[in-house]
Parts: structure tokens; sequence; C-alpha cells
């Protein structure tokens, strides 16, 4: 699907002219503002008998948990379904990866500047939730910071001269250009109307969510970093050529630090040729990023 470009945040690829992908299904994965609570009962964090990290802990894989109850909640309008990781990241503090915010488009500053807005309002609720129904460890937990930036699952995807898709996934695929390995499980998160049938078992989650054992990968290859027809421009990351669910994977950190390596030495090769990313020696790429230590087939 091909999308009129109107902003600066996806930046040199759309604006050089590279051919893109975006919402083919009408809607991206939600995006999250992840914030931090402070002066938080570490012990009852930990150890409560219903809530306690050990035992379960407040992450919506507890059954137990209230984060179940909190979208029909009517004190907390803003939280529309049960997203809420969390974990320790300083003494008597912990940091949040929950909240879903639907809608955005991150193509548009005033969709960003609107919805970042709206992810301080659930920082917010998400506070007087926790200390409503968790008062042991949160009931004198406060807000001290959310994310500087919005937390984008999924933007434009470039079309690139190979696209990722999950039936590579599926068949643990290697590629002779392959610049490195992923390993992440299928993480597509839901749509608002998705997440509504989740809850009451009319999505098949683990399907859906596909994991690999211990020591499973695919390849990345070099290939699905450059776009077509664009001589001197190299993507890496959450937007490189990949079909929707295999994003929900390759998007995460660590694997977007293996790209962006390869990326950098691509860089660095083609600025000393011709500049045409498309022209350098694979062999030649993946022979150094080896000597730096990189893994892959």
């Amino acid at each position: 699907m091909q999308r009129k470009e109107n902003s600066y945040l996806f930046a040199i690829a759309a604006w050089a002219g590279a051919r893109y992908e975006f919402e083919e299904d009408g809607e991206p994965m939600p995006s999250t503002l992840c914030f931090i609570l402070s002066n938080v009962d570490l012990y009852a964090y930990l150890y409560h008998p219903k809530y306690g990290h050990r035992n379960g802990g407040i992450h919506p894989n507890n059954k137990k948990s209230f984060t179940h109850l909190l979208p029909n909640d009517d004190r907390f309008p803003e939280i529309l379904d049960t997203h809420l990781c969390n974990n320790i990241i300083g003494p008597n503090t912990v940091g949040f990866n929950a909240g879903h915010l639907f809608g955005l488009d991150s193509t548009d500053p005033k969709s960003v500047s609107e919805v970042m807005m709206r992810g301080r309002r659930i920082a917010k609720q998400y506070r007087d939730a926790l200390a409503t129904y968790f008062p042991e460890a949160f009931g004198n937990a406060y807000l001290v910071a959310t994310a500087p930036v919005m937390g984008v699952r999924e933007s434009r995807r470039i079309a690139g001269d190979y696209k990722l898709t999950v039936e590579d996934y599926v068949t643990k695929a290697d590629f002779p250009d392959e610049i490195c390995r992923n390993s992440y499980y299928l993480d597509v998160h839901y749509t608002l109307e998705e997440a509504k049938l989740a809850a009451v078992g009319k999505i098949d989650g683990e399907k859906r969510d596909a994991r690999y054992g211990p020591g499973e990968s695919h390849g990345i290859p070099y290939r699905a970093l450059l776009p077509q027809g664009v001589k001197n421009v190299i993507v890496s990351g959450r937007s490189i050529s990949c079909d929707k669910r295999i994003q929900g994977s390759v998007r995460v950190m660590p694997v977007c630090l293996t790209m962006g390596e390869a990326a950098g030495v691509t860089a660095a090769f083609a600025a000393n040729a011709n500049g045409d990313v498309h022209a350098v020696d694979t062999d030649k790429l993946r022979e150094t990023l080896r000597e730096n230590g990189a893994y892959f087939h």
C-alpha cells in the first residue's frame, strides 16, 4: 500500500523516494508510552500471595491479576485492555511497559502529540488503579517519569530487495547473505477489537504468538535492508522489508542492534566505493561481521 509522505518522522528512506507498506490491514499495532513508579513496597510487589511477582504477579498472564478488571472499571476510562508488563528497575522503583495507545499515525506529528498526551493520562490512571487494587505495594507509589518518546511498534516498512515473511520464521530460514539471526517470538499486539475477542477466548493467542524452542532461530538477509530503487540508503530496525506478522518479531531491540551493526559496516564499505549499497560484497560484509563477533549460519 502506498501512502503520501506527510511528516519527518520516518525521514530519509521515504524522502529519498523508497516505496513502502503501511497499515496493510487498516490498523497498525498499538503503541505504548512507558512510565516509572517509585516509592513501591518491593516486598509486597514480590511476595504478596495473590499479586506478588513470585506468585504470578500483576501481568495479565496471571489469571488472578486485577488487570483483567481494569478495562471495565469506569474509574479508569483510558485503560482499554490488559497490557501490563512491569519489572523492578531500581530501589523501590518499578518500570512499566503498560497500556496500549490505539489509533496512532506515527507519520503525523499532530497524531503523535495527541497520543503522547493520552499516554501520560494512562500512566496516571495506572498509578491510581495500582494503588486501588494493590495498595500493599502501590498505595504510596507516585509517578516519577514517562518516556521521552513514544514506543511505536509498527509504522512504515520499506519495499526491499527481499521481503522477509512469516514463512521464513516458520521454516527457520537460512540465507546466503544473512547478516544476523533472530529468535524472538511473533509478538503482534492486538487491535482494540482483537483484544476484546481475546479476553473472551475467541482468538487463539498461542497460535498467533508462535515461539521458537531453545537454540532455534531464522536468518535476516542483507537484501531485506535495501530499499528497491534507491542506491545510497540502507534501513535497519522495525522498518526493514517484511510482512506484518514477522515484523512483530524483528522489531525488538536485540535484533535491531545486530541489524544496525550490519548497516553501519555496510555504510562504511559503500562510502569507500561508489555509494551503492546494493553493490556491496556480502561475503566481505559477513566476514567482517564475524570478525567482530556476529553470529549467523
